[in-house]
């Protein structure tokens, strides 16, 4: 694997550093079965990387009922209290193997690292997890108002750590997200779901694959 030199690199939390996803699908299986609303994995999927809002609009196009703003933002709020209250159970044994010593070794270097998440629970579940304090950097969803594609997480991200975006690694599961680092110009590095994306330039098996990329 071609050896990069960055000076910094910009994590995406879910599917990366640590699996939601499930407990993410229990939050929106629970509305969609409160609403009488079909809902399954396959739509599921279309959810990853996509903010709250947008989710729930992508939800709603299998059924026929119209609801208004204030009925939606109840809804999200719904299954967002449902998935809060799954994430108690989360601890740092709940880290993928590999995750802990890929962020040790990057501090060891000195490289600067930084959270470039759509979720509006990151800095909750990187508390959870032991690394609220691991981090140079943390953008979420509460401080963005495009989701991703659009690449304003990660370029906020970069000017935060301070690292010119072109200089800077993007680490996704999600094509939307390897399209938003594309976008801002930063370097696309893919795992898990995103390796099949033909616009990702690296992709890794595991997370310790990125200690030979760099």
């Amino acid at each position: 694997m071609e050896r990069l030199k960055p000076q910094g690199i910009v994590f995406d939390l879910d599917g990366v550093l640590v699996s939601t996803d499930e407990l993410h699908y229990r939050g929106w299986k629970a509305l969609a079965d409160r609403e009488g609303i079909p809902f399954d994995r396959t739509i599921n999927h279309r959810l990853r990387g996509v903010s709250r809002m947008e989710s729930l609009d992508i939800i709603l196009e299998a059924t026929k009922k119209a609801y208004t703003v204030a009925e939606k933002a109840e809804m999200a709020t719904f299954k967002n209290s449902v998935y809060v209250r799954s994430l108690e159970a989360i601890t740092p044994k709940d880290l993928p193997p590999g995750v802990p010593e890929v962020l040790a070794a990057l501090k060891t270097r000195g490289l600067p690292i930084a959270i470039g998440s759509s979720s509006k629970n990151a800095r909750l579940i990187l508390g959870r997890l032991g690394l609220a304090e691991t981090f140079d950097a943390v953008v979420d969803g509460n401080e963005i108002t495009k989701s991703k594609p659009d690449p304003e997480v990660f370029l906020k991200a970069a000017l935060r750590i301070g690292v010119a975006p072109a200089l800077c690694l993007v680490v996704e599961d999600a094509v939307a997200g390897i399209r938003a680092a594309v976008t801002a110009g930063m370097i696309p590095v893919a795992i898990g779901d995103a390796t099949h994306c033909p616009e990702a330039r690296y992709r890794l098996t595991t997370i310790l694959d990125i200690i030979d990329l760099i």
